[in-house]
């Protein structure tokens, strides 16, 4: 994304007055209105942004190790002037040079910033400050607490240093500056209402909710009295013990939920904690999360999948996508791996075989934590599901090897079920009638629509129960899953109970009678690919089914809804022999095959059919029409 104009220099290219971008002004003027109700996540975002700009100088100085001019005490610092009313984050990492500055700081850094801001602005008042660590704009949130925001830093490997500033009402200097060795300081101009991030109490308990597992120092000095005598001295706020490498039994559970928020920008607690030790080749310790919902990047669909992947604690990639499968992008953490080299390429670890290994053992662990959190807390796991069970059942479609895993995890409304209950397949295989072998669904809108369906009136005749799809991903994934336990998958829509030999004679003996009225049907109705007679209607009149080698109608729908797909496919009307109106049907056809009210009542059965299964008829004004006429007719 440019940022800027050569006509936006307002001074000589030593000291520049520049223009944010256009969008970059619109976030800023949220952030500066008071839109975040935790203020205090400007601390947060701002050691985070100094602890990765000192691992991005370790990982570069594993390739050039002059960058560091012999300087390895890696620290960050909060200094607090009382007078000047001033905060500032110090740290000797990295480093910015000027047109680093200028576009790390002067632009979003991130893509889709439109997109950003429209989330920005629509989003809930309590979920705002999740967006802040979320979307690459930590930085700014600074000017929640701050006036004016001024920037010195000095590139590794760098003589010169340079100062950025800004009020972050739409302009930024950029000028030539001094500063002892690399590094960045980042100088809060407190507003006057902000005066409390001045107190070391009020930051000292900041550093520790928020930043306490940062491996590097956060020193601040602070002032120790002893019998009246005031002196001052350096104070380490934070605990550094990386989580992930200590043992189970040392860790409280509160310890895993404050890293749980770290590392996910959730501030309620998680799920579940899977803490892996494992030894071995490759030996690696993970400490993974389960989330109670989604989060803010997952609704809009902006998430990366894979934990931060670190090597003895020198954070290489964020996030690791090659750890876990994109259907479980919801898990969130660290992954540490002493067996992968330091100064492996992020090129090289998408072919590395190790990271194979570890995805594979961390799958197993995640799927096998879930299975313990359905068969334990069945109640928990259920509305875990509803969050985030359709991510989870992407892997039916993209994870062959596992699919059978997977399938054992999900949870379907069902015909015999109470509504909002979900069944497994194993329990609906569990509660097969010995004469029933398949298991049987019925994608659709919603519950209440399906659970009436007339393609489901043999099932229920027969006391069979039919799954009920009412995810919009269902008949895109189902199809993935031919077959569970050697039960084959089978829509309800478009397969049918065997009906016994008696009936079957029945039908057959019904059809040659029938087969001129289902002809004269077939001429009058467009878009159908056959009218036949049903076996599987006991109650309505007339039902739509899919043909065999359709897709299924609901995907079609929702394919539409997107603008893809080719249209609806051609599909078959069938009639029950035995309702009372096909029958009158019947007996008029025989009496005057050129009564003009035939082709009215063949389209009337066709929009109803059209209605059961929640569709909605070609023409509603003519389908009205002809229900008019014939509640005029009955009441002449």
């Amino acid at each position: 994304m440019p940022l800027l104009n050569k006509a936006d220099a307002m001074t000589s290219p030593a000291a520049e007055t520049l223009n944010f971008k256009s969008e970059l002004k619109q976030v800023l003027h949220l952030i500066t209105h008071s839109l975040y109700s935790h203020k205090e996540i400007f601390l947060r975002e701002l050691l985070s942004n100094a602890s990765d700009a000192i691992d991005r100088a370790r990982f570069n100085s594993l390739e050039n190790e002059a960058l560091l001019e012999g300087d390895r005490d890696w620290t960050i610092r909060i200094q607090v002037d009382l007078e000047a009313a001033t905060l500032t984050v110090s740290d000797n990492g990295l480093g910015m040079d000027r047109e680093g500055i200028i576009e790390h700081l002067g632009t979003i850094a991130k893509s889709g910033t439109r997109a950003f801001l429209e989330r920005l602005k629509a989003a809930d008042t309590a979920v705002r400050p999740e967006l802040i660590g979320q979307f690459g704009v930590g930085f700014y949130s600074a000017f929640m607490v701050a006036d004016k925001v001024t920037v010195v830093s000095r590139a590794a490997g760098s003589a010169d240093a340079v100062r950025w500033e800004s009020d972050g009402q739409g302009e930024f200097t950029v000028a030539s500056a001094e500063r002892t060795g690399r590094g960045t300081d980042v100088i809060l101009h407190l507003k006057a209402d902000e005066h409390d991030f001045l107190e070391s109490w009020r930051l000292k308990g900041l550093v520790k909710q928020f930043s306490d597992f940062i491996e590097h120092p956060i020193l601040m000095t602070v002032e120790k009295k002893k019998e009246d005598v005031s002196t001052f001295e350096d104070e380490t706020l934070n605990s550094r013990k990386a989580l992930w490498l200590r043992s189970k039994t040392e860790i409280t559970e509160e310890e895993y939920h404050t890293f749980y928020r770290q590392v996910s920008n959730d501030f309620e607690a998680p799920l579940k904690v899977i803490h892996v030790q494992a030894e071995g080749t490759p030996s690696f310790r993970a400490l993974l999360y389960l989330p109670k919902r989604r989060s803010m990047d997952l609704q809009f669909g902006d998430a990366k999948a894979g934990p931060r992947l670190y090597i003895n604690r020198v954070l290489i990639q964020d996030p690791c996508e090659a750890l876990l499968p994109a259907w479980l992008r919801f898990v969130k953490g660290v992954v540490d791996c002493p067996d992968l080299p330091l100064n492996v390429s992020r090129e090289m670890l998408q072919q590395n075989p190790l990271l194979e290994k570890i995805q594979k053992n961390l799958v197993k662990q995640v799927l096998k934590a879930l299975e313990e959190l359905k068969t334990e807390q069945r109640e928990t796991y259920a509305e875990f599901f509803k969050e985030l069970g359709q991510i989870l059942k992407e892997g039916l479609s993209r994870d062959w090897e596992r699919r059978e895993a997977i399938a054992d995890l999900l949870l379907f409304e069902h015909l015999k079920g109470e509504p909002g209950k979900g069944i497994t397949l194993a329990e609906y295989v569990a509660a097969l009638p010995e004469e029933q072998k398949d298991i049987f669904h019925l994608a659709g809108e919603n519950r209440a629509t399906l659970a009436h369906a007339p393609s489901l009136e043999a099932f229920k005749a027969k006391g069979w129960d039919v799954l009920l799809l009412t995810d919009p991903i269902d008949p895109f994934v189902i199809p993935g899953l031919p077959e569970y336990k050697g039960h084959p998958l089978k829509a309800a829509d478009r397969h049918v109970p065997e009906i016994p030999e008696a009936e079957k004679q029945k039908a057959e003996a019904a059809a040659g009678a029938f087969q001129p009225l289902l002809e004269f049907f077939k001429t009058k109705l467009t878009g159908l690919q056959n009218v036949r007679l049903s076996s599987r209607l006991k109650e309505s009149a007339a039902c739509l089914v899919a043909a065999e080698d359709a897709l299924d109608p609901h995907m079609e729908q929702l394919l539409a809804r997107l603008g893809q797909g080719r249209g609806p496919s051609p599909r078959v009307l069938e009639l029950n022999p035995e309702h009372p109106t096909i029958q009158a049907l019947l007996v008029r056809y025989q009496a005057d095959p050129k009564d003009a009210r035939l082709e009215g009542y063949a389209q009337l059965l066709h929009d109803q059919a059209l209605i059961a299964e929640g569709s909605r008829p070609e023409d509603p004004t003519a389908f009205l029409a002809r229900i008019n006429e014939l509640a005029r007719k009955d009441l002449a």
